[in-house]
């Protein structure tokens, strides 16, 4: 029997990652009816996914690729390889396309070679980058690309009161501009010190994932792509390697230690609450691309399994949304014969 479709999961070898792979891998439909394409940054080096593939069903068929998320070139690179595989028949249409690598600095701040901030390269970017060059591989009538977003992104979010990021009266917005999130030229580590100065710009480079509803938008209205839909997820709070730039405390005390438990608890007393663990988290990533209906004319917001999310309101903007876009077409080079998409301009 040929395969369904191809599933394509960025970020395999984190937490989030890793637990998506381990849910494919142990739902019988996925694991022998659709292939694997499972990036990493390096794979010889991916721990976590070569042990979630080690113990892989004989009739899952499967590969893992480096992908390097703080390269546009690289990015570029691996999206016209999986483009090539496609038309050649050597992969299938791709059914889902999870956009789930992240990236987080706390105390410092990473400028990558391009010269853009890492965060909002790796999370907003590269994953622009990867939905625009690969539509032309997309599952026409049931494709979904799914992006992780985070209430980190919404300043207004309630969830955020428990920290003080967004309590300094210097940073009353997470849109200063896209250029300065873009340049990291905003909530650096000289103006603050503290873990607040990386969240803040974690919690901006998301809110552009959110903006990517321009996308969701622009596909709503192509003659041939149309049927495709784009789903932001809130994962919540999980015990991942997100944080593991964040010192001693935050990385293993609090995420090793304090976070897998309570987790675990939280889960069972509010399923879709702050706090949740990888695994539930990537059963709702996997509902969202295989059992939801599919939601098209508009970007689905998701909180978990529960839908209905509210979006900041810098992302229901459409000035910024398109401002957001237009810069993110400069920044990662895209010219004409770069996407199918339509109106892409």
């Amino acid at each position: 029997m040929g395969s369904k479709g191809t599933i394509i999961v960025t970020g395999a070898n984190g937490g989030l990652g890793s637990a998506i792979v381990q849910n494919i891998l142990g739902t019988p439909d996925l694991a022998s009816n659709y292939t694997g394409v499972y990036a990493v940054r390096k794979v010889a080096t991916a721990a976590q996914l070569q042990a979630a593939l080690s113990r892989a069903p004989s009739n899952h068929k499967h590969e893992a690729v480096d992908l390097d998320l703080g390269s546009v070139e690289d990015v570029r690179k691996v999206a016209t390889d999986i483009n090539a595989k496609v038309a050649k028949g050597e992969l299938p249409k791709i059914r889902a396309l999870i956009l789930n690598a992240g990236y987080q600095d706390h105390t410092d701040i990473v400028i990558s070679k391009d010269g853009f901030e890492m965060s909002w390269q790796v999370n907003f970017l590269s994953n622009l980058i990867l939905a625009l060059l690969l539509l032309q591989s997309m599952d026409e009538q049931e494709g979904r690309i799914l992006v992780i977003g985070s209430w980190a992104h919404n300043i207004d979010d309630k969830r955020n009161d428990v920290m003080t990021a967004y309590k300094d009266p210097r940073y009353t917005t997470l849109y200063p501009g896209v250029d300065a999130l873009a340049k990291g030229e905003w909530s650096r580590p000289e103006e603050d010190p503290t873990t607040n100065s990386g969240f803040r710009r974690y919690g901006a480079s998301k809110l552009c994932v959110i903006m990517l509803e321009e996308l969701a938008n622009r596909i709503a209205k192509d003659p041939k792509l149309s049927n495709i839909s784009l789903i932001d997820l809130d994962p919540g709070g999980m015990p991942t390697g997100i944080a593991r730039r964040g010192g001693f405390l935050l990385s293993f005390v609090v995420m090793k230690l304090v976070l897998p438990t309570v987790a675990n608890v939280s889960v069972w007393m509010s399923p879709n609450g702050m706090l949740r663990t990888a695994r539930k988290s990537a059963a709702d990533v996997i509902r969202a691309c295989f059992e939801l209906e599919a939601h098209r004319g508009e970007a689905l917001h998701l909180d978990g399994s529960a839908t209905g999310l509210e979006i900041a309101k810098e992302a229901k903007d459409e000035a910024k949304r398109k401002e957001v876009w237009e810069y993110g077409l400069k920044a990662a080079h895209i010219e004409e014969g770069d996407t199918v998409l339509v109106d892409w301009k």
